[in-house]
């Protein structure tokens, strides 16, 4: 699911900004498995050895559900009995965002809106909050659902660490809370729903990338932001594979999800160094600006990794370029509502719910262009069977 363009560039920046407070002080688990490598620098201190362990195991496993419908799928399931929660419907389901101030989140709410759509024999209400990326707003908010006869809470959080007391308070209210996209760190919820994560897309873009580029090459690593646990492990498991294949990373820079200050990036560092022979990102929104960088110079395009936002997925076809786009899937967003009406109706569910976490190749990308999409759309979408498609997400 890709993202980026001039206009929204400020809103992303916004809701990103939102996302940069969770720091968890390090423990046991938290230490690198690889020595340090030239230019990635300490490791993380969200990286925990097991959760990076068990995200690379489940990019090669088999997922089960429906065939087709990897927004049903789950990867190793872990079923949870839900009898307790179960009542007559129709349902009024409350949902807290924690913003819709970037393209993936925009899309994934049009796809979790036509969801609800095609239940609404089941679903009479369907309350939506926007926290606008501000953990306080998004604190008020659920104390405020609370209040609003809700028979089950969504929760997308804003950050892990201070979001967490208030999922914990609505759990201790008997409410059904499923949380999904970033975690909490609390295991009250009755499940957490999302793609693989940080460590399975990490790894995929920095082993493609390292693998590509020429022995002794020099890299660099463009991130939005510090502190959001989906961007900190993704980094995470793009250094232990940078460090193992000892890239020259000559560089960790920030963009803030900005396309203007992510090319002025690039052309810095071709400029100082004459040649960057690697780029890797732990997101997409700018990897168009990125590539225009070394167009703008003159130089050749080296292995880079976007997403599956369209305007990088044409541009990589159109200039025939060396890339990978792992994933974070907009599909998931329709399965908070799927997982909602099965807790509602006490049918067991996977806690955690993994989802298929798929990666676009230069083998499969003619798959998922589209031309008559716009570029800031998500491929991934999992939308095309949905209300409304495809003008409600044009």
């Amino acid at each position: 699911m890709r993202r980026s363009i001039a206009v929204l560039a400020v809103a992303t920046l916004l809701a990103l900004a939102g996302c940069a407070t969770d720091e968890p002080a390090p423990t046991a688990s938290s230490t690198a498995s690889a020595a340090a490598g030239s230019g990635t620098g300490e490791q993380s201190k969200f990286f925990v050895q097991a959760d990076y362990d068990n995200e690379l195991a489940l990019l090669g496993a088999t997922a089960t559900g429906p065939s087709g419908k990897p927004w049903e799928q789950v990867l190793n399931p872990k079923m949870v009995e839900t009898a307790k929660f179960k009542k007559p419907g129709p349902y009024k389901l409350c949902f807290s965002n924690a913003g819709l101030n970037n393209p993936w989140r925009q899309v994934g709410f049009k796809t979790m809106q036509a969801e609800v759509d095609t239940h609404r024999g089941q679903i009479k209400e369907f309350v939506h909050v926007d926290a606008e990326g501000k953990d306080q707003k998004q604190i008020a908010d659920i104390n405020d659902l609370l209040g609003k006869g809700c028979h089950a809470l969504i929760v997308s959080p804003n950050t892990t660490a201070t979001l967490t007391p208030a999922v914990e308070a609505a759990c201790q209210k008997g409410l059904p809370v499923i949380v999904f996209d970033r975690g909490v760190d609390t295991t009250c919820p009755v499940t957490f729903i999302n793609p693989i994560g940080g460590y399975g897309f990490g790894h995929v873009a920095a082993e493609f990338v390292s693998q590509k580029m020429k022995p002794g090459g020099k890299l660099l690593a463009l991130r939005i932001l510090p502190g959001v646990d989906v961007l900190e492990t993704r980094w995470s498991a793009a250094k232990v594979a940078f460090d193992k294949a000892g890239v020259d990373v000559v560089g960790v820079e920030f963009t803030d999800g900005d396309p203007a200050k992510t090319k002025k990036i690039v052309g810095d560092y071709i400029q100082r160094y004459g040649t960057i022979d690697g780029v890797w990102m732990d997101a997409g929104a700018v990897a168009v600006a990125a590539v225009e960088a070394f167009q703008d110079a003159g130089a050749a395009v080296p292995p880079i990794n976007g997403e599956d936002q369209l305007d990088f997925l044409k541009l990589w076809q159109d200039k025939k370029l060396t890339a990978i786009a792992p994933t974070y899937p907009t599909y998931q967003w329709r399965t908070p509502i799927i997982a909602a009406l099965k807790i509602l109706g006490g049918e067991p569910v996977s806690n955690p719910w993994k989802l298929p976490q798929p990666t676009i190749t230069q083998d499969n990308l003619g798959e998922y262009i589209d031309p008559d999409m716009p570029p800031l759309h998500y491929a991934m979408c999992g939308c095309t069977d949905l209300p409304g498609y495809p003008q409600r997400w044009k």
